[in-house]
């Protein structure tokens, strides 16, 4: 068993030692390994398997195998990610087969000290194998291992094109494992060695990238241009005659009372608290500031390349770390926003904002982890890792989250620039269809969701095809693109709501802005036709478990910045005009 770490172990990489012996520039052909005979259970288990499309996923030195196989047209062709597959269902018998031999071709770079693999590619084959002079090999007696085989030289490596027969997978079928290794000089250097894994060899071509941040950036121009031109320009009209009336008031006061209209007649209510849920409120918009400067940070470091996928579960360490140092930021947040709406369960909102969205997702994640288990997968965690992410949570997450409140609390309420009455205001109906809140969050999020569209496709590409992403620099621009997309689309639907004397912005404005999640979730549900997955109960459990708590997280990170966006645009207004 090699040396693994905590985030290898949480995605479900574990590494385990092979049999198979490689030395260094030594070409070996048609090496035996071992000889099974299926009995009912294991011929049944492997046919499912191979059904399912499970794949053998290979390192050496630290670097995983690509697989050689033959495209539709007959043509030679490589993947870099994924693994190969463990075998195949003929198109014309629909029987399983299962690939019993494979050709490793290995890649070396000579250096000072000696010589370093940069390349591994697998070619998978299935081949029935014959002893010559009909010998029957019981594949316990070592004299097999010395006898030759019909089907396969000891001088040359096994070619597609000498396979007679394939191995098909049934019950009291004898399968010989063999093996050949080749060894190529390439001008690759060992510190370029990934460049070929990450680009997938130039299959995905910058250029579609570029695409998706000028996609994106186009939107936000034209969001910049469309708040810049009927935002600024209203505001400063509406501005300007609100503060002309107050200063005819002691003239004209009861008539010009009757004259005024839009966001000013809501003065002494837009600053109350929400009226449902404002503890939640907080709690969410603290968990969201949390999640969203961990993804920041995350996202940074992979961009200035010291999370490099050569480094196996660096990501998902480096995130856990900074998710608990962050915790501190969810406790100012919550607290301080709490104690501007004068709230008293100040304890109750401290403990929720620790517990709510790590607890939500360490349960799902124990949850599926437990199913696992019983189900006898390499993708369940172990139960010491599963205690340490516990420990990592308790006794540093949730301390640092006390630690944040206990700042939130001792600093100054947040000031608003207008007084709250007593008696809340009457919201009048919609003058129309769109400005009718429901209908503002559900159009609000297509456009954030837009302009991350086409990097969200290859986000969820390496997330459940098993791909290496390594175009942090492009994450990086969408998630500031969507953030700024959020922003300005929440704080123009907030606008407009305050025309239509709707004081009730808090909840609309975080609904309004993490809308984009709902999309990506109903996305998601349309991508799922493209895994082409088996059709296991556990395995809509795991995408769809694990997507919604992903959109969730979404929920939380663009809601709480289209709300803070939203809270200072509203301070901002009121605290230029003048009111009685």
């Amino acid at each position: 068993m090699a040396s693994e770490n905590l985030g290898e172990f949480l995605t479900g990489n574990k590494i385990q030692s092979s049999p198979f012996k490689l030395n260094m520039l030594t070409e070996t052909y048609c090496n035996k390994l071992c000889q099974i005979t299926l009995d009912n259970l294991q011929a049944s288990k492997l046919r499912l398997h191979i059904k399912y499309g499970y794949h053998n996923n290979w390192i050496i030195d630290n670097l995983p195998s690509a697989a050689v196989g033959v495209g539709k047209k007959g043509e030679r062709r490589k993947r870099y990610s994924g693994g190969f597959p463990i075998g195949f269902i003929a198109s014309d018998n629909k029987l399983p087969y299962v690939y019993n031999h494979v050709n490793i071709n290995v890649d070396y770079h000579p250096y000072e000290e000696g010589y370093r693999v940069v390349g591994f590619a697998v070619e998978p084959l299935s081949i029935k194998h014959e002893f010559q002079g009909g010998f029957q090999w019981d594949g316990v007696t070592p004299e097999g291992l010395q006898k030759p085989l019909e089907t396969c030289s000891t001088t040359r490596h096994l070619l597609r094109g000498d396979i007679s027969t394939s191995q098909v997978v049934k019950p009291k079928e004898k399968v010989l494992y063999t093996y050949g290794v080749t060894w190529n000089f390439s001008g690759v250097e060992w510190s370029s060695r990934w460049d070929v894994y990450l680009n997938e060899d130039h299959l995905v071509p910058a250029q579609v990238h570029w695409y998706s941040i000028t996609n994106s950036i186009l939107v936000v121009v034209f969001l910049s241009f469309l708040i810049v031109s009927i935002m600024v320009r209203n505001l400063r009209r509406d501005i300007a005659a609100y503060n002309a009336l107050s200063a005819l008031a002691d003239e004209e006061d009861a008539e010009d009372k009757e004259d005024e209209k839009g966001w000013k007649l809501v003065h002494a209510d837009v600053f109350r608290p929400p009226q449902s849920q404002p503890m939640l409120y907080c709690v969410f918009l603290g968990s969201g500031a949390q999640l969203g400067i961990t993804l920041l940070f995350a996202i940074m470091l992979s961009a200035m390349g010291f999370l490099s996928p050569a480094r196996r579960g660096s990501l998902m360490i480096a995130f856990l770390v900074f998710y608990m140092l962050c915790g501190i930021f969810a406790g100012y947040l919550s607290s301080r926003l709490y104690k501007s709406f004068r709230g008293r369960q100040w304890q109750v909102c401290t403990v929720v904002t620790a517990l709510l969205f790590p607890g939500l997702a360490f349960g799902v994640f124990l949850f599926f982890n437990i199913i696992l288990f019983f189900l006898h997968s390499s993708a369940s965690a172990p139960f010491l890792d599963v205690l340490i992410v516990a420990a990592m949570w308790c006794c540093v997450s949730v301390p640092l989250v006390f630690v944040g409140a206990y700042f939130g609390y001792k600093a100054e309420a947040f000031e608003f620039p207008t007084v709250t009455s007593t008696i809340a205001r009457a919201i009048p109906e919609p003058p129309n269809f769109f400005l009718n809140p429901k209908v503002g969050i559900a159009m609000a999020g297509s456009i954030p969701f837009v302009a991350a569209y086409v990097e969200l496709f290859f986000i969820m590409t390496s997330l459940w095809m098993d791909q290496f992403y390594y175009v942090f620099g492009f994450t990086l621009i969408v998630y500031i693109i969507m953030i700024i997309t959020c922003a300005e689309v929440t704080v123009l639907l907030v606008y407009y709501q305050l025309c239509a004397e709707n004081h009730r912005w808090w909840w609309f404005s975080f609904f309004a802005a993490g809308s984009s999640a709902f999309f990506t979730f109903v996305y998601s549900i349309f991508w799922f036709r493209q895994l082409e997955a088996s059709r296991m109960l556990m395995t809509y459990l795991l995408y769809f478990g694990y997507m919604f708590l992903i959109c969730f997280g979404m929920l939380l990170v663009f809601g709480t910045v289209g709300a803070l966006t939203s809270f200072w645009f509203v301070r901002k207004i009121f605290g230029t005009i003048k009111v009685d």
